[in-house]
């Protein structure tokens, strides 16, 4: 069964635009889980401009599903994860100044850095993940580095779903076939959305987990959180 893990960064963006502590970035984490979520997802960044460092130390002890935190990693991102101890970590290559993800790793350049990089988290017990594109080839390195999972980067196929849902989600479909035959747990997301993910869903074989921040928290907006996380967790069961 596919896991909804929600990613509350927007929530901090929208506390961190006027200061103070409103929203309150615990209770819409408790919040979450409490309305069915089975994750939370947090990004912290460098410049702290949604998720500060401080509110992964103040979230993991409300964690009662499982605790994924994301980013690049720095030397600072890594010391943070192992005093933190996440269910999973999943590793993304953006670059300090990026406002959002926008590809996946070249692990096969970056070989010898993800490799070090996962044994240091596996070491401790933390689930390691690396963001990719669905590039077969991708996947392979993605396997030697010793990762326990992929997340596929999943913006192309949000960008074209309207356009050919097929063939948007072809290349998808391959890079999970692929990361099945190098024994590589499945996880998706980027730009997912109440829109597009019953047909991802439903298409792509042993997707273990989907990671959905964005327009999950866009929705709240219109329909409550509470009733948006049943609107998700309806499109994935």
């Amino acid at each position: 069964m596919t896991r909804l893990s929600v990613n509350i960064n927007k929530i901090a963006t929208l506390r961190n635009a006027r200061g103070g502590n409103t929203p309150n970035v615990l209770k819409a984490a408790i919040d979450c889980q409490r309305f069915g979520a089975e994750g939370i997802t947090v990004h912290p960044r460098p410049d702290e401009r949604h998720i500060r460092y401080q509110d992964v130390y103040d979230i993991k002890p409300i964690i009662t599903t499982e605790f994924n935190i994301e980013g690049y990693p720095s030397e600072s991102f890594i010391q943070l994860v192992l005093s933190a101890s996440p269910d999973q970590v999943t590793l993304v290559p953006d670059p300090p100044s990026a406002l959002t993800s926008s590809a996946g790793w070249d692990t096969m350049k970056n070989i010898e850095f993800l490799k070090k990089v996962v044994a240091t988290f596996k070491e401790r017990g933390i689930r390691t993940s690396i963001f990719v594109d669905p590039n077969p080839e991708m996947v392979k390195y993605a396997a030697d580095t010793k990762t326990d999972r992929i997340e596929l980067y999943t913006e192309p196929y949000a960008t074209h779903f309207n356009d050919n849902q097929n063939k948007a989600i072809e290349p998808f479909v391959i890079a999970a076939e692929v990361a099945k035959e190098v024994g590589l747990g499945l996880n998706a997301g980027h730009d997912l959305s109440l829109e597009n993910l019953r047909f991802f869903a439903d298409n792509i074989p042993n997707l273990l987990e989907v990671s959905i921040g964005h327009a999950l928290i866009a929705d709240a907006l219109y329909f409550g959180l509470e009733n948006t996380i049943q609107m998700y967790l309806n499109q994935i069961r």
